[in-house]
């Protein structure tokens, strides 16, 4: 099953790339920005237990019990993204909230920085001795679960990813070849805008894309805006370049990939309903040995914001399975 190029965009790993095709149809919609400037709802995140840096990305280490769980941000965002899961499992367990370098005022690295952040991950499972720890990703954050899922099968305790996949959807036919040319291109097209036009496009994707709530998707534009975008191009590039599927069999560990689904974009993006894109999801991850996808109604692609109790719900289920 194929879907359009408009609705990869609400699919999509790193959806910024694609978010004026999306925006386009509802053109004219969202050009007002809010009238007052409200205190972020995104500022008050709970206080870490410790503060670390490793190979540029940034550590918060959030309870000292249990199994521990990774919680990886997807594309431009930081630590702040996850609060709400800091609340529910630092209580229960040792929970470790990442900032990848380049997003969220951070400095970028050198060098490929997908494969720059996986390592820095593995160093955090080995530096830390985490025993088979839980990676929790969104978007970008989920691809590089997957990514060090396979790289590490026998050091990882399970995988969850929210809408995060191994290849970009609507590029899963594309030849290796094309494949690095659109990486390349689509890098180079996103590296050169202004820190003004990308605050923009911040703003723009986020109600359009990210959040079902207009207020929080403009708190959340405000602090995506703060990323580097040379370093959020190099992102989009490096997934568009990988298909990490020919490694899914390799993985030991269960995985769950959450598909937020919104019935109001999918009237608009050709009528895909929630079991089609279900399907999809799983033709994506074909080949995973211990697999679960699941929907998760009435929310974009921060399903964690949209549905808070809907995504913690599903991780507790997926933490008692293991």
């Amino acid at each position: 099953m194929k879907a359009s190029p408009l609705y990869a965009a609400l699919l999509g790993i790193a959806c910024t790339a694609f978010a004026p095709a999306f925006a386009s149809a509802f053109a004219g919609a969202f050009d007002t920005p809010p009238a007052t400037a409200a205190p972020n709802r995104f500022a008050a995140a709970p206080a870490p237990s410790e503060r670390f840096e490793i190979e540029g990305m940034l550590v918060e280490r959030h309870g000292s019990a249990g199994r521990a769980l990774v919680l990886v941000p997807g594309l431009s965002t930081g630590g702040w993204v996850w609060q709400q899961l800091v609340r529910d499992f630092a209580p229960t367990h040792t929970v470790y909230v990442v900032t990848l370098p380049g997003f969220d005022g951070r400095p970028a690295v050198a060098g490929d920085p997908f494969d720059a952040a996986r390592d820095a991950l593995a160093e955090l499972i080995a530096s830390r001795k985490l025993a088979r720890p839980v990676l929790v990703g969104h978007s970008l954050g989920g691809t590089l679960a997957i990514a060090l899922a396979e790289q590490l099968p026998e050091r990882i305790g399970g995988v969850v990813s929210i809408d995060g996949l191994p290849v970009m959807p609507r590029t899963e036919d594309t030849p290796p070849e094309q494949r690095a040319a659109l990486a390349e291109s689509m890098r180079q097209r996103m590296a050169g805008v202004s820190s003004a036009a990308f605050a923009a496009q911040q703003q723009q994707y986020m109600r359009s894309i990210g959040m079902v709530d207009m207020g929080r998707a403009d708190d959340a534009a405000r602090l995506t805006a703060r990323s580097d975008p040379a370093a959020v191009a190099g992102y989009v590039g490096a997934v568009l370049a990988r298909d990490l599927r020919p490694g899914l069999a390799a993985i030991k560990a269960p995985v769950l990939v959450l598909a937020p689904y919104y019935a109001p974009d999918a009237a608009v993006l050709n009528n895909m309903s929630a079991a089609d894109k279900l399907a999809y999801y799983r033709e994506l991850m074909a080949g995973t040995p211990r697999l679960q996808v699941e929907a998760i109604d009435k929310a974009r692609h921060f399903a964690m914001i949209d549905q808070p109790e809907a995504v913690r719900d599903a991780l507790r289920r997926f933490l008692k399975q293991l």
